[in-house]
């Protein structure tokens, strides 16, 4: 099953931008690597899954100078079934299409 999610803030920068949204799958299998959104007490995050332990998933932010971060540096590992899936793509904004310049004449 899959579900939309919306980025907001900047923890995830360069990689993904507040207003981008993602598709993600629901209950999919997790790699280090990943980017995840979880179940956390203040809402859902996104977040890049970085190593698996014993009291679930380390989560970090791409961007760690991001005002107002939270990740695993500040509440820990997250409990497998806090993890809601793995993003599978961001579907807006749409990939801007780069044509290369017309020659100078």
């Amino acid at each position: 099953m899959l579900t939309a999610v919306c980025v907001s803030g900047d923890s995830m920068l360069p990689v993904l931008r507040p207003g981008d949204w993602l598709l993600v799958r629901l209950g999919a299998p997790v790699r280090p690597g990943d980017v995840v959104v979880a179940r956390r007490p203040h809402g859902l995050i996104v977040k890049r899954a970085f190593r698996h332990t014993g009291d679930g998933w380390w989560l970090e932010s791409d961007n760690q100078s991001a005002p107002g971060r939270r990740d695993s540096w500040d509440f820990g590992a997250v409990p497998e079934e806090d993890v809601v899936g793995r993003v599978v793509l961001r579907y807006w904004p749409r990939p801007a299409l780069r044509f290369p310049a017309p020659p100078a004449s």
